[in-house]
């Protein structure tokens, strides 16, 4: 018994090859866009005109730290911060300067913050590891951060730094909330020379 088999024709093959080259450039375009997206404006302080408000954050003098308080608000979403999700919310920082992050819960779930120095445009992966290098911990700890947090109405504080020119998540580590969207954006540039927030 011979068998005969059907070759796949050449001009299938390109098309093929093009579809998917098409598919692939597209998603690299994407993720570039997204990622320079975030680099530092021109610092700018307060709010001109409608769109998102830009709030200037608490500075210590004396050691060039920032003040930030994050909530995981019960009036919101389940996997939020402030109020916002999937990165909304931006926080620009000097280079140079470091964070105290005080993250307070008020959502039934637990929750907690991690630090992450992100090589990824937003968090796709159920472990933050996977998208970057982890440096600070709020309200959990490097060896539980993917499965304990803070309980409802807990808080815990924070320092990091200094910190270097980059973009950064403050994102909850629990196992699958950020990707869920419970993230916001940390640049950190040499352009920005008052720390403030827009989202």
């Amino acid at each position: 018994m011979i068998i005969m088999k059907k070759g796949v024709s050449s001009t299938f093959t390109y098309v093929i090859a093009f579809i998917v080259a098409v598919v692939v450039l597209s998603a690299s375009i994407i993720s570039i866009m997204q990622f320079h997206s975030l680099s530092a404006p021109t610092n700018t302080t307060q709010t001109t005109g409608s769109g998102p408000s830009k709030v200037t954050l608490p500075v210590i003098a004396s050691n060039k730290t920032v003040q930030i308080t994050l909530v995981a608000l019960s009036s919101a979403s389940t996997f939020n911060i402030n109020g916002t999700s999937f990165g909304q919310m931006v926080i620009y920082i000097p280079a140079g300067y470091s964070i105290e992050v005080t993250f307070i819960n008020q959502e039934s779930l637990q929750h907690n913050l991690v630090l992450v120095m992100n090589d990824t445009p937003t968090p796709n992966a159920a472990d933050l590891a996977s998208d970057g290098k982890l440096l600070m911990f709020v309200g959990t700890s490097s060896s539980a951060y993917t499965i304990q947090g803070l309980s409802s109405g807990q808080s815990a504080t924070e320092v990091y730094g200094p910190l270097q020119v980059g973009t950064y998540w403050l994102a909850c580590g629990i196992s699958g909330h950020a990707e869920s969207g419970m993230w916001v954006d940390l640049v950190v540039s040499n352009n920005v020379t008052t720390p403030y927030v827009v989202g």
